[in-house]
């Protein structure tokens, strides 16, 4: 059964003035269904094509990991914005990074750091680690399963995520998604 390009959880243009529909035009509906194709075409006549794309990741290196992995960090990546997203949670997830950083600003903090600071392209990821909350950032496709470790959201810091409405401004990108559009529906699920 080949991998599938997931629909995305909201309209194209759901998230704007945030992340424009051009953006998504290119990221979601040409970076992410490259990875899909890419993939689709490594895996067909192998016994990885009946395979989950978890299982597939986790025995693959190379190409293919890299296009597997990123099907999956990209899915994450929709996954962990929402409409009317962003600032400070309440709830089980205020909750939870409260317990886990000491108060909402203090995550802020070690996320905006984790993702404006990783070299070059990558993720940064807010994960559970032995049933805790953590902030870590992953290079290139890389990503937590890889680690022993539970992605709860993720923010895309490759350059293609944000270019089109940032420019290179990757710390103005990283706070928009915190303070406008992090999905703490999501983190609330991952907690369940």
């Amino acid at each position: 059964m080949p991998i599938t390009l997931p629909d995305l959880p909201y309209a194209t243009d759901a998230l704007a003035p945030y992340l424009s529909a051009e953006t998504f035009e290119f990221h979601y509906g040409k970076h992410h269904k490259t990875y899909v194709d890419n993939l689709n075409k490594m895996i067909d006549g192998t016994d990885e094509a009946n395979a989950s794309l978890e299982d597939i990741i986790m025995s693959a290196d190379g190409g293919k990991f890299n296009n597997a992995a990123q099907v999956w960090n990209h899915t994450c990546y929709w996954n962990s914005m929402a409409p009317g997203g962003g600032g400070a949670p309440s709830g089980a997830a205020g909750d939870a990074i409260n317990e886990a950083f000491g108060s909402y600003d203090k995550f802020r903090e070690e996320f905006k750091a984790a993702a404006v600071g990783q070299f070059g392209s990558g993720w940064a990821w807010l994960v559970l680690d032995g049933g805790k909350l953590a902030v870590m950032n992953t290079p290139n496709a890389d990503l937590p399963m890889k680690h022993g470790k539970t992605a709860v959201i993720t923010c895309d810091v490759w350059e293609h995520a944000y270019y089109i409405d940032y420019r290179n401004k990757r710390p103005d990108y990283v706070e928009t998604f915190l303070d406008h559009l992090l999905n703490w529906g999501a983190v609330e699920s991952a907690l369940g």
